[in-house]
């Protein structure tokens, strides 16, 4: 079975708090920021928005991906999504249709 690895970034608002993750379940990791599920992070910060993700094939790239990104500074972090979602739509809904 071939699964997929989401990388993300959450944000508490348009070039707001940030936060990078991996998980192989995006839709249902959102879910859990958003309605404050995960403790730590992203409750304490209010980091509820999906402001950026992208597709890895396996958990090694996604992983190795992730990291990468967590270096970057601040700068880098919102070009890469400002790159792609330039409004800083909240992408949660759009994974829903």
């Amino acid at each position: 079975m071939n699964e997929n690895y989401y990388i993300y970034i959450m944000a508490s608002t348009c070039r707001g708090t940030l936060y990078v993750g991996v998980t192989s379940d995006l839709i249902k990791r959102v879910y859990e920021h958003r309605n404050g599920l995960v403790d730590g992070f992203t409750d304490k910060y209010d980091v509820c928005m999906l402001a950026y993700y992208e597709v890895a094939g396996d958990s090694g790239a996604a992983i190795m991906r992730e990291k990468q990104i967590k270096k970057w500074n601040r700068a880098w972090k919102i070009k890469l999504i400002e790159k792609l979602n330039p409004g800083w739509t909240d992408l949660y809904d759009s994974l829903l249709d």
